[in-house]
């Protein structure tokens, strides 16, 4: 059976690579991996980590919500033809996602939507992901939900049943294989550290990333400026800030926050370098739904630079502060977490999954397939 993978940004890289790597262990699966080019120079060295390559890559050129999504559906339309798979799978909720179920649709191809179900119930809020995911379940054949309340949500939009499967989160099979990595590395003292040098073990450390298009310009103003107050106030933290390359993120970024002493702008880090600086952090300010995943699953609290979360089971997990865009909020969750003495540790709720969601996934496609007949 031939199974065609859709990829376009870092996030869907990390989550969809254990998938990959447990379909290729199969022997009854040709697997295809396709790159969108939607995070055209942060996607694929995360594939790479984990020792995938892929085997297309489109050609886009466009970073608009609508060029992009037309130019993806125009290309896939003739990869598809060619190739002619047997399913197609796509993770989460961005434009490739909606863009390669779709297309997947209109040549009949039968798709499965890893970490389906997801809803925050308001439009824009994320937006576009919001009504990526809702449309994307329209078209999806199999639905791979990772909690049962994404399950329960799938259920409401009036999906059957027999059709959607309760996996885990790959994230955290993502997770457990960095984690691996880094134990290994560090047994045969070839640790590779974040090239971070300015780190000061000294102070508690204050990740965060943001780059949701609803938060960008004044909530993202904001933020930085209330970074800025943290910063001034108290001088036993440092604050680490990988950047998003938008320019949207970065020229609002860089003129409010560079040459602070205790704050530190980095080029985005690669995953193998983030989980470590993750795992050294005190806690997580964030608006990134996976951020949130990993850093519930390493037991760090977060603060959430959103309003609502598609993830309410992440409270089950760790502490997490609700406190979108308001400088105020933010300001107060921060001095009150730093003044708290926090515990962390590896979270073993299960909630997210153990880490064999991947394993999950591959094994309902070869039953799946087995009750086609194929």
């Amino acid at each position: 059976m031939k199974i065609m993978i859709i990829f376009g940004t870092r996030p869907e890289a990390i989550k969809i690579a254990p998938v990959v790597l447990a379909l290729r262990r199969m022997t009854d699966f040709s697997v295809q991996v396709c790159f969108t080019g939607q995070h055209r120079d942060m996607a694929v060295p995360i594939m790479k980590l984990f020792g995938i390559e892929p085997d297309v890559r489109l050609a886009i050129t466009n970073s608009s919500l609508c060029a992009s999504v037309s130019e993806i559906l125009q290309q896939l339309d003739t990869l598809l033809s060619q190739e002619q798979p047997d399913l197609l799978l796509v993770q989460g909720d961005t434009n490739s996602v909606l863009a390669a179920a779709l297309a997947a649709f209109y040549h009949r191809i039968p798709i499965g939507h890893i970490e389906a179900g997801l809803r925050t119930f308001q439009k824009f809020l994320p937006y576009p992901e919001e009504m990526n995911r809702l449309l994307t379940t329209r078209l999806a054949d199999l639905h791979f939900a990772p909690t049962q309340q994404a399950k329960d949500n799938l259920l409401l939009d009036n999906i059957p049943e027999e059709n959607i499967f309760i996996t885990g989160n790959t994230v955290i099979d993502a997770l457990y294989l960095m984690l691996e990595k880094i134990d290994r590395s560090s047994a045969n003292g070839q640790i590779i550290k974040p090239a971070l040098p300015f780190l000061d073990t000294s102070r508690k450390l204050l990740l965060l990333t943001g780059h949701r298009r609803e938060n960008q310009g004044e909530g993202l103003e904001i933020i930085c400026n209330t970074l800025k107050q943290i910063a001034s106030l108290r001088d036993d933290v440092q604050i680490v800030y990988p950047v998003h390359p938008s320019p949207n993120v970065k020229n609002t970024v860089f003129p409010l926050l560079q040459d602070i002493d205790n704050i530190h702008l980095t080029e985005p880090l690669d995953y193998f370098s983030f989980i470590q600086l993750l795992n050294k952090s005190y806690c997580v300010l964030t608006d990134s739904g996976g951020v949130q995943e990993e850093a519930a699953a390493l037991g760090k609290p977060v603060i959430l630079l959103r309003e609502t979360t598609e993830r309410p089971e992440i409270a089950q997990m760790t502490r997490v502060i609700t406190a979108g865009t308001d400088g105020s909020r933010i300001l107060n969750a921060v001095l009150q977490l730093l003044d708290t003495p926090v515990q962390t540790e590896i979270c073993h709720n299960p909630v997210l999954g153990n880490g064999d969601a991947a394993e999950r996934i591959v094994r309902i496609i070869t039953e799946y397939f087995r009750r086609a007949g194929r």
